[in-house]
This record gives structure tokens, sequence and C-alpha cells, in this order.
């Protein structure tokens, strides 16, 4: 009854955004990780995209908040509420045919933080839960042939993890993770323009300064964008004109942190593998990997090729989305099934 009735969901959790996957209907959501509450009540307000645009924009009596932060659930309540909505909006029909969810989770988070996942899809109404780390969860939605006797590495950047991983045989070798992403990101060019320009800038402006002319690697034209924020000296409104080689200036310490965790897992793994992936190449996935620039940096200080999957931002909820019909290859082999697990 549950094979034909039931819906597999799954759910790339993410710090900046969450997404769902329905079996046999592809992404049904991608929606930013924002709650707006009301103060004292807890009451909702919105959530979702409604919600980011209230970001440091709410009256006194209504806080819009992140609930997850560096990939794990901050604010359990207000993460149920959020998932609660999302779910009810693509699959109304959950309280009465429960779904299996698979869910991907950085593979840094503590035990407790991953029971705290798991808790909150069950109390939302989950028959199942599964939850698998985000850099295999995205190799399957890159379409990587994991299954092979052979290594690939996967780099995943999310919005407050990122999560580098040598797969071979259906498991992971070899798995780093720090909690550095794409929120790191904007923080630094925060820091930067207060700290040069003595201008402070909101957290959805240096979104923008990342997205419109962030780069990692020296380009031939220099961009220029106009921001507007508040003078750190007179608490006045003031513009300013930032160009690509400042933001690029601004991203270079959590560009160098990311590149020596992939060296360090390159490290690690072993040599037959590396052989592998110095041939095969990286697969970069995540937001994060769609910074200008960013693969050709890594390719030129790591020595490999370096590709962007083709879907960078649905992998991981694309790879849980399959994680049932991957296993399918699997039924004889409770090994793999394991390493799937944790």
């Amino acid at each position: 009854m549950f094979g034909r009735n039931s819906s597999d969901l799954g759910i790339d959790l993410g710090t900046c955004n969450t997404l769902i996957y329905i079996r046999n209907k592809g992404i049904v959501l991608n929606e930013p990780s924002v709650v707006a509450v009301e103060r004292g009540t807890k009451k909702v307000v919105a959530m979702g995209a409604d919600a980011k645009r209230m970001l440091w924009k709410t009256p006194g009596n209504i806080i819009a908040i992140r609930p997850m932060r560096d990939g794990v659930i901050a604010d359990l309540e207000a993460t149920e509420k959020m998932m609660r909505h999302f779910i009810s909006r693509v699959f109304p029909r959950y309280r009465l045919v429960k779904p299996r969810m698979v869910i991907g989770i950085p593979s840094c988070i503590t035990e407790v933080e991953r029971r705290a996942v798991e808790e909150s899809a069950y109390q939302i109404g989950a028959r199942e839960v599964h939850v698998i780390e985000e850099s295999l969860a995205a190799a399957i939605g890159a379409n990587i042939p994991i299954n092979e006797p052979a290594g690939h590495m996967i780099c995943d950047i999310g919005g407050g993890t990122t999560e580098i991983s040598v797969v071979s045989l259906g498991g992971m070798v070899v798995t780093n993770a720090i909690r550095l992403g794409g929120d790191e990101f904007d923080e630094a060019i925060i820091k930067h323009v207060r700290g040069i320009h003595n201008l402070i800038i909101g957290e959805q402006t240096a979104e923008r300064l990342k997205i419109e002319i962030g780069n990692a690697a020296p380009d031939k034209t220099i961009e220029k964008v106009e921001v507007r924020g508040t003078d750190a000296i007179t608490g006045l409104p003031r513009r300013l004109e930032i160009d690509s080689m400042e933001v690029r200036e601004a991203l270079k310490d959590p560009i160098v942190q990311i590149i020596d965790e992939i060296k360090s897992t390159m490290g690690q793994t072993p040599p037959e593998l590396a052989a592998d992936i110095g041939e095969r190449g990286i697969v970069m996935t995540g937001g994060g990997s769609l910074l200008k620039g960013l693969d050709k940096l890594i390719s030129s200080e790591i020595g490999v090729p370096v590709f962007i999957a083709e879907q960078p931002l649905n992998c991981v909820a694309l790879g849980a989305g399959k994680y049932f019909d991957y296993l399918k290859g699997f039924d004889n082999s409770k090994s793999v099934y394991g390493s799937l697990n944790g």
C-alpha cells in the first residue's frame, strides 16, 4: 500500500535555501530558509521568499530569522514550522499517506544535531526518515557513477558548510567538512567594505556584490557596482562604487581555506584513488561553486581538472530524492548501505 500511495521526498535543508524533490516530479520547491515570527508569541508571519525580504527590515514586534546555521538546526521550533509549511505546499496529502523523507546533512554535524534533524522530520509527519551526507547526495544528484571501483572527488560548497569527499564503490572513502560557505563569503565582503571604506552594508547587499561581480581569479575586465550603506563614522547614508578586484581581495581568505581543505583531502586519499581523481577531475556542486573563476583557481592550485555540475544548486536535493532508487542496486551489500547512513 505504501509503495503505491506514498511519495519519497528528498530534502536539502540548507542554510540559505530549502529544496524539496518529489519522486517522478523533480524539484518542486526552492525557497529561502527564512521564517518571520512575532516577537514574544512566535506566531509565524511569513516564510521563504516573503520572509527573506523582511530580513533586517522588520519592525520591533517582528523577527525574521534563519533557523538553519552552518547546515544544522539552530532553532528547532522554527525549523519544524518552516518544513511543515513547505511540505504542505507541495504535498498537501502528507498527513493521510505519510511519505518517506531523505534529508541531506553535512558530515561535520554532531550526533545530537543529526538526531535533531531526524526528530524534526518525524514531527512533521514522515513515515520513515533517512539522513545522507550532503557530498554523497550531491554526487548521486550530479550523476557521478560512484558505484564504480574508481575514485571520484566531489566538492559541495553550500551556504553554511563546504564538504569535500572521495567516493568509490558506493561509499565515502575520505570526507572532510568545514563550517564555511556562501554566508562566510558575504561576511568577508561586509568586513572588507567596513574596514577599508568605513561603510556598513547588509547581508543582502554583500550577496548582490558576490553574485554580480564576485570572482576568485583575475579577469580581463574590471566590473563595478554601486552600493548603499551607512557611514560608520557619521551614521549617515552613503553611496560607494566597488569593483571586482576589491571583491576578489575580500574573498581571498575563505577561498584559501576551501582550497587548503581540498588539498588536505587529496593528501588523505589512497594513491590509486588519487590517480583516478587526477584523470577524472573534481566535480563541484552547491551555490558557492558558481563564484566566477573559482573552478579555474582550484584547478590551477590542485593540478587536476575541475568541473561544475550541470545543476549545482539542485544536486543535494536530487541525490536525496534518488536515494531509494540508488539503494536498489545494492540490496545485497550491507556494507554500502551502512556507509550511506554513516
